[in-house]
């Protein structure tokens, strides 16, 4: 895949654009001018067809003469363009930021204490009219929200499920302008595109000022496995720099073989000659969007989810004559009571679900959105370093693949196949077998990828749109668009997570001048999200010293509540144990505590669903660890809300569909079925066989927990008999309360081929083998445990 053939296609782009070209794009064309009359004359001269490997001295000589020859003939050129734009760039930004700073202060009415849902939905239905009501609560929903309450629009919001329930909590976690947007403006001509990039790093370095605590840079590594690649890839992550100006985070770098093994060194080494470097922005972007809605909610806004349109209201135009929409008739989910939320103006912003409310105004319209699903897969941390990403610009179907390190996880994606619009998306087993054969084509023969490895997978629908006012309707905008339509409902889809602040604004521009709204210039642009204000990155030594929280745990709170952290650890019980002092564990490997499903509470958490999957990110990180927490959760839920026993039971069962479906949990427990093929030798099916023998002593044919913990006695390793059963009930396919020979055989094949790792009763019965082999056979007499 040739990503960076800019050269001639760049200079057409820049003919076509002429008229539209302003100094950052000239800046882009001066560069690519060079590419073309410097760069692709070497490159093609020394390309794949004629490069042999005794011809690299050569080849490096041409390289190490392209680039004196870029300097002497293109260093003024570029320099001057790029201080001209840079100058523009940085001038405008400062502009903004004096204006936002000379306005008076933004109003906070609950800067100490978030208002209820319950006040929240009084408000809603109270209120006799809001200037604006966003219907929707994804980023981009919230963040019309925060812009609208921020311009001192009376505003409203309402989400028929969870703030970020869908496509915004199911994104590639990555702040970024799309290094591979950028190649397609360059290589179809595309100004638009090159501009939707520029915006796009814009607001990457605004998201990374405004919530620290959420988002950092993360460098992005792109492995090079031809030497003619690395010019191509060379100019065109340089050129993400130059468009990136005043806002690049860190200039990208070139790396050697071995400095790029050692920076990543699970990289496959076969013929790779190097690898570049490039910094992109990274994010938990369930948390990043319940922010904004919490900040939006904070300055005033009346936000509430679980909160579904019914209907659209509408009334006649005394002017015209025409019906306008003038609000919505609303549904609490939970209570089921309805009520109508009065509105000059009301905005869809539903992502995939944006024709529903578009018919709602107007049944025979035509359908714009063109939904798309990509599914992500978790793999443990080991795969990738801490703290250095890895792009595969060219998959074996012409795809990009992400590998990034995650929460301590590596997160692999994404696909992009046609679906249909569900509020409840399935990863299905070819996506994820896709990733995961894309992964081995990039990491080293020793680190062998396994099916079992996959810890929790998901499907984000991605609402592509075609502009209704275009003539071509079948062509997908590659941007977001913003349409009103003759009965005033103004709807913003599309566009990326990055995006969702300019959007937005855009947006409220639209509705503003459309509805003949008095409000304030847009504020959005620096204004601190919820937990940013008093963060630093050492916040989390203050918890550990004033709380006594470990510091893995005080660092996890830090990072995903910010400021607010204290908030949280004011909440958690003792434990009762040296150390730590206080913050029970939900689950013993994640540092997720207990005070934060009170905390979820506050803000606006009504499931289990909502604390598993958003309010902390486990269901997304590790389901079988999710499903293990969520007995605590539903008991700790249940007594903060008053729930039945009824109503706990049901919660839970919701709990365990979602993971089950949504998160990976049936691909994953697939993997092992009755039907499963044995696939051993002769030699391993007798050794297994030997080893489920120890312990069935009576030759029973099956083990149950009796037969297990018998042997666990008999080497001094106590385990809970409630953990016992859920040892057991992992490879009890039968579900009858026992695991059966043929059900052991089949374990221990499906680990073989790696469709299963880290069971544990596998685990736990050859740990217990070696144990016994190494002390010999225990007497009847001492079998009930001792030495």
């Amino acid at each position: 895949m040739k990503i960076w053939t800019y050269g001639n296609a760049a200079l057409r782009l820049a003919a076509k654009n002429a008229a539209a070209l302003s100094a950052e794009s000239f800046l882009g064309c001066s560069c690519l001018t060079l590419q073309a009359t410097v760069w692709l004359p070497a490159v093609q001269h020394y390309n794949e067809s004629h490069f042999q490997p005794e011809h690299k001295e050569s080849w490096l000589m041409a390289f190490r003469k392209a680039l004196r020859r870029t300097a002497v003939v293109g260093g003024g050129a570029v320099a001057a363009a790029f201080g001209l734009s840079q100058l523009m760039e940085y001038r405008k930004t400062q502009a903004r930021l004096a204006h936002v700073a000379a306005e008076a202060e933004v109003k906070v009415p609950y800067a100490d204490e978030l208002p209820s849902r319950q006040t929240q939905l009084e408000a809603l239905r109270d209120t006799p009219e809001f200037d604006v009501l966003v219907v929707g609560g994804g980023a981009t929903g919230a963040g019309c929200a925060l812009d609208a309450v921020t311009r001192n629009l009376k505003t409203a919001l309402v989400e028929r499920s969870d703030f970020s329930s869908g496509t915004s909590s199911r994104s590639t976690k990555l702040i970024h302008g799309g290094v591979r947007y950028l190649q397609k403006a360059i290589m179809k001509l595309d100004y638009e595109q090159y501009m939707m990039v520029k915006e796009a790093l814009h607001e990457r370095a605004n998201l990374l000022e405004i919530a620290p605590h959420l988002s950092a840079p993360l460098p992005i590594m792109l492995p090079v496995y031809k030497w003619w690649q690395l010019p191509y890839y060379w100019a065109g992550i340089k050129m993400y720099d130059l468009v990136a100006g005043i806002h690049c985070l860190k200039s990208s770098y070139v790396l050697s073989k071995s400095k790029a093994l050692e920076l990543f060194p699970m990289l496959k080494k076969d013929k790779l000659v190097g690898a570049i470097v490039y910094y992109d922005g990274q994010h938990n972007d369930a948390r990043m969007n319940l922010a904004i809605a919490l900040c939006a909610a904070r300055h005033g806004a009346a936000v509430a989810n679980y909160t579904e349109v019914v209907s659209l209201l509408k009334s006649k135009d005394q002017q015209t004559g025409k019906e306008r929409v003038c609000g919505a008739r609303c549904r609490d989910i939970i209570t089921r009571q309805e009520f109508d939320v009065r509105a000059k103006c009301v905005i869809n912003a539903t992502g995939p679900f944006t024709d529903s409310l578009r018919q709602m105004d107007k049944q025979e319209i035509s359908n714009i959105c063109q939904p798309s699903a990509g599914v992500h897969i978790v793999i443990p941390g080991y795969y990738s370093p801490d703290n250095m990403g890895l792009l595969d610009p060219a998959t074996s179907d012409g795809r990009v693949i992400f590998f990034l390190p995650w929460e301590n996880m590596t997160i692999a994606g994404t696909t992009d196949t046609p679906t249909n619009v569900t509020a409840h998306p399935i990863p299905g087993e070819d996506d994820i077998n896709f990733i995961l054969r894309e992964v081995r084509n990039y990491l080293s023969p020793d680190v062998e990828v396994r099916r079992g490895d996959v810890l929790a997978a998901w499907s984000g629908i991605r609402p592509l749109v075609t502009d209704p006012n275009s003539k071509d309707t079948q062509s997908i905008c590659r941007n977001h668009i913003v349409s009103i339509s003759d009965s005033g409902l103004v709807t913003i889809a599309g566009g990326k997570w990055t995006t969702y602040r300019s959007m937005a604004e855009e947006t409220l521009d639209a509705a503003i001048k459309s509805h003949s709204l008095s409000a304030e210039p847009c504020r959005t642009v620096g204004l601190m999200l919820e937990g940013a204000k008093g963060w630093t990155p050492t916040l989390y030594i203050r918890l550990v010293q004033d709380y006594g929280l470990e510091k893995e745990v005080a660092q996890h709170l830090a990072s995903t509540y910010g400021a607010k952290a204290f908030d949280v650890a004011k909440m958690a019980k003792v434990t009762g144990q040296r150390w730590p002092i206080v913050g029970k564990r939900l689950v013993s490997e994640f540092p997720y505590i207990e005070a934060e499903v009170l905390y979820a509470i506050k803000e606006y958490a009504c499931t289990a669903i909502d604390v598993i999957a958003r309010r902390t990110r486990l269901g997304f990180l590790n389901v079988q660890a999710a499903d293990e927490a969520l007995p605590r959760i539903v008991h700790i839920m249940g007594k903060e809300l008053n729930w039945t026993q009824e109503k706990r039971t049901e919660e839970l069962e919701a709990a365990k569909t979602f993971l089950y479906h949504e998160m990976g949990y049936r691909s994953r427990s697939e993997q092992l079925t009755k039907t499963s093929e044995i696939n051993l030798d002769y030699q391993e099916v007798v050794r297994y066989k030997n080893r489920f023998h120890k312990f069935d002593k009576e030759s029973k044919g099956f083990i149950t927990t009796v037969d297990v913990q018998r042997v666990l006695e008999s080497i001094n390793v106590q385990i809970d008999e409630n953990a016992l059963h859920e040892i057991l009930n992992e490879v009890d396919l039968n579900k009858n309360g026992q695991v059966e020979i043929d059900e052991f055989l089949q374990l221990m094949s499906a680990v073989k081929k790696g469709q299963v790792s880290d069971s544990r009763l596998a685990i736990l019965m050859k740990t217990a083998e070696e144990t016994l082999d190494i002390r010999g056979p225990v007497t009847v007499d001492r079998s009930g445990g001792g030495v």
